[in-house]
This record gives structure tokens, C-alpha cells and sequence, in this order.
């Protein structure tokens, strides 16, 4: 079976929608957690792909969490691969950070936690039609690489979502989180709930259900794209 490697921070972490879309695709799903001592491959040759979720840590952290290091330092492995490699709020910070792009705070020190509205950054990239509005759960934003490409735009981060080469993605938000998720988020870091601009716990779960189909849908197109990419690649 194709084997998809998920780097999550957590021992509780749930790889949500993405994990359910990519096991109903036949993928098996290799979950490890650095955080807790779990080893990264040294080469990509068993894997399909990676996602790299995210996480309450800062990709900053790296002076004072040694897996966030060792994280930093894998990822040169897996772009060498030149598999689909799909960074998730603090996965796509991560990435960031490896392409000498800067993580920090909003510069008014603004949270995003909730459903807010992105946008295409660029209009000719159809398989980034991007729905209206994504779930967030961050205080901390990525300035786009200079080799990258900007590919969704928000109001409060502006970066929103950015491809590197042909099979590297980060994107800012959690098109990975489902109502159970939500449910579990909003009570564990209900001390969150109180900060500026964030979205009530009622609210978060009312615009799940305006808004949480259109990004399941999207999410399924955009994997599908994701993987393909590299193996029309392959065949080149």
C-alpha cells in the first residue's frame, strides 16, 4: 500500500479531513511526533508524500525545542525528494522558515481564530480556487519566500497560502479540521477565546456548518491535484 508520511506535534493530534481523504485514496498513513522522541525516515524512498501539521509551538522555537531543530533541518530531505510536501499552519511556518522567510507575530499582535475570508492570489491558478472562508487557529504569521509563489492572500495575514517548485505547498489555515475537532480546540484552549477578534465558540461552530463543506470539497480537489503533481513529473 502507498504509505503518505503525517509529522504531527502532539501525541493527541488528529490529521482530520486530511487523514480521511487520503485513507478513502488508499494511502496508509505514517504518524509520527517528534515531539515525543518518534524518528523522521532519513530518505523519502518509503513514502508517497508528507504533511506536516501544526501545533501550539512556534516555529521559532527551535533554540528551545529540540525536535522543532531537528524538524528545520529534516525538511531539506524531503524538497530534495521532489515529493508532494503539504505544510500546515505551523508546517507551512516550518517551510517558511527553511526557505529563509521570517515567522513572527501580527505587528498589531492581532489573532486569527475562527472562519475568516481568504482570496486567490492568483487568478490563472485554478486547482487554488481557494473556498471563501477557511478555518484558522494562529497568532503568528510566515513572510513569503522569495522563491515562492503567493498563492491565497488574507486581511489580517496576508500570506496566506504559497507553493515552492512544483510539489511543495504551505498553506496559513486548517483545511484539515472537522466539528469534532472545533469541539475539542475551542474547549482546550478555551483561554484563546478571550483575546481580540477571535470568534466565540458558538460562532466557530455556526460558520462550520455555513462554510465547512465548501473547504471539505476543496480540499479533496486540492490533494488530489497535490499528489498527481508529482507523478505526472515521474512521467516526464
Amino acid at each position: 500500500m502507498k504509505k503518505i508520511l503525517l509529522i504531527v506535534h502532539q501525541q493527541t493530534s488528529d490529521p482530520g479531513l486530511v487523514g480521511q481523504i487520503l485513507i478513502k485514496n488508499g494511502y496508509e498513513l505514517d504518524i509520527r511526533c517528534p515531539a515525543i522522541e518518534q524518528e523522521l525516515p532519513a530518505t523519502m524512498h518509503n513514502h508517497e508524500a508528507v504533511v506536516i501539521f501544526g501545533g501550539p509551538m512556534s516555529a521559532n522555537d527551535s533554540e528551545t525545542l529540540p525536535f522543532i531543530r531537528t524538524e528545520l533541518d529534516w525538511i531539506p530531505i524531503a524538497l530534495d525528494s521532489s515529493k508532494p510536501f503539504f505544510g500546515i499552519c505551523l508546517g507551512a511556518q516550518l517551510l517558511a522558515r527553511v526557505l529563509g522567510a521570517s515567522v513572527s507575530p501580527h505587528p498589531k499582535e492581532m489573532t486569527e481564530i475562527g472562519y475568516f475570508p481568504i482570496l486567490p492570489a492568483d487568478t490563472s491558478v485554478n486547482y487554488f480556487d481557494v473556498p471563501r472562508y477557511v478555518y484558522h487557529w494562529h497568532g503568528e504569521g510566515f513572510e513569503l519566500p522569495r522563491s515562492a509563489q503567493l498563492l491565497a492572500k488574507g486581511e489580517v495575514f496576508e500570506s496566506q497560502a504559497y507553493r515552492y517548485g512544483e510539489t511543495a505547498y504551505g498553506v496559513q489555515f486548517h483545511p484539515e479540521i472537522t466539528k469534532e475537532m472545533i469541539d475539542k480546540w475551542t474547549t482546550l484552549g478555551a483561554h484563546m477565546l478571550t483575546l481580540p477578534g477571535v470568534q466565540s465558540r458558538e460562532e466557530q461552530m455556526q460558520k462550520y456548518s455555513l462554510y465547512g463543506g465548501e473547504s471539505e470539497s476543496w480540499l479533496e480537489g486540492f490533494l488530489c491535484h497535490w499528489l498527481n503533481t508529482a507523478k505526472v513529473k515521474e512521467l516526464h
